[in-house]
């Protein structure tokens, strides 16, 4: 290992002589993908943000009449201000990056790549659910409100693959500097 935790990298040279450009790896940010302590920070922050999303989706049926299929975007959408801020602050050690313009636009790209896998795993479980099983429903003690089963176990496991994809992404892609931002910017130019 070499100085300040920066493993020390091979420079290979490409076919014509020059030496490729390459960046060495931090031991703490350069972990595999199924490092212990980032799955279960990440697990605690995409919990927060799966309550909020739930919690979203069901106040958006209920204040403006949304079906529980119709809900899924929108509270998704409000619950990444959150999944930002705490993936940012407590995931993957990058509240010291200097770089949350940039991981903001990747986590953007992530999230609706994650958005659609949400979408289509809950439609898929529900579909299934619809198909398969009858409707169970949950009164809240001490409340009017009527939680519908089925659909909850759905939505979680629409959750639960987008957590898969949403993991592996933002560790690989949005809190690593992979030069995709700087590329994007010269393209926009």
């Amino acid at each position: 290992m070499g100085l300040n935790g920066i493993i020390p990298t091979i420079v290979p040279k490409t076919s014509n002589g020059l030496m490729k450009q390459t960046a060495a790896v931090s031991t703490e940010s350069g972990s595999p993908i199924l490092n212990r302590k980032d799955l279960i920070a990440y697990f605690l922050v995409a919990g927060t943000g799966a309550v909020v999303q739930l919690i979203c989706s069901s106040l958006l049926q209920d204040w403006f009449s949304l079906s529980f299929q119709q809900s899924i975007w929108p509270s998704y959408l409000l619950s990444l201000i959150v999944g930002f801020i705490l993936t940012k602050l407590f995931a993957f050690d990058a509240r010291r990056t200097q770089q949350t313009n940039r991981e903001m636009v990747k986590f953007l790209m992530v999230a609706l790549f994650s958005g659609f896998v949400t979408d289509m795993a809950t439609r898929f479980a529900y579909f299934v659910s619809n198909n398969s099983f009858e409707i169970y429903a949950w009164q809240i003690p001490l409340s009017s409100k009527i939680v519908n089963v089925n659909q909850m176990a759905c939505y979680i496991f629409g959750m639960g693959c987008s957590f898969i994809s949403n993991y592996t992404l933002h560790k690989t892609f949005t809190f690593k500097s992979t030069g995709f931002y700087d590329r994007l910017k010269m393209l926009i130019k």
